[in-house]
């Protein structure tokens, strides 16, 4: 008896999961996915400005707090709303509170799925998951934070992969945190750039908007940075083939 009462049942345990299905669902069925673009935030860019300079605190707050539910129900818009955010506060307030939203949005989406089948998928998976795991638990802090630099890891996966090797949430939250901040300087500089082309007043034809966009310095600048941040990986690999030699 005290063993069944110890053990939550399996609606509870996967109960965190199911409603971010639920929310994930309701996302899409009340079309965020639509209203969560670029050119929705030209449309709006007039009465959005004008409340973030009345109310810049509760601005930032339902900002942080819209993006870390985003985040954790995996609802795809955090690139755009990553731009947003360096369009209506500044690459280095918007970069900021982006981060600081992201860690959240992704270390509850790892809770939910640490406590709804991480447990099970170990005990199921046997010796070479263990392996993994033992790999992941010494040197956790690592993995994570060269997953998070690397621009093409998914922010999804790299989310969920670390609930099934047991990693601490301590290492989780700090590799994040640190891991996504060059990456979301640079969108934050480009999502500052639009501003820019959009104050320049930018043709209504397509083809003129993407080269105004394109050549714009505000936004040729971060790309760059991007580029940059991308072949990290590669130089690191580089470093790590030549340090056996040296």
């Amino acid at each position: 008896m005290p063993d069944a009462a110890a053990k939550p049942s399996p609606l509870l345990r996967f109960a965190p999961l199911i409603l971010i299905a639920a929310a994930l669902g309701a996302a899409f069925a009340l079309g965020l996915h639509r209203q969560v673009s670029l050119e929705a935030l030209r449309e709006r860019q007039a009465e959005l400005e004008a409340f973030v300079a009345a109310n810049l605190a509760a601005a930032l707050g339902l900002y942080i707090l819209f993006y870390a539910l985003a985040v954790a129900i995996s609802f795809p818009v955090a690139s755009v709303l990553t731009l947003a955010g360096g369009f209506l506060f500044g690459p280095w307030v918007g970069g900021a509170a982006t981060v600081i939203a992201a860690t959240i949005g992704a270390t509850l989406l790892f809770l939910a799925a640490r406590t709804a089948i991480g447990d099970s998928l170990r005990a199921r998976a046997g010796g070479w998951l263990d392996k993994l795991e033992r790999g992941f638990r010494e040197n956790a802090f690592n993995y994570l934070l060269a997953l998070r630099l690397f621009p093409g890891a998914p922010f999804f996966i790299v989310n969920l992969v670390p609930a099934f090797f047991g990693v601490k949430l301590r290492d989780f939250v700090l590799a994040t945190f640190i891991g996504i901040i060059p990456g979301t300087l640079v969108y934050a500089s480009v999502g500052n750039g639009l501003r820019a082309a959009f104050e320049a007043g930018v043709s209504a034809d397509p083809a003129a908007q993407g080269r105004a966009l394109l050549f714009s310095p505000e936004i040729i600048l971060p790309i760059a940075g991007l580029i940059l941040l991308s072949l990290l990986p590669i130089v690191a690999k580089a470093f790590r083939k030549r340090a056996p030699e040296a």
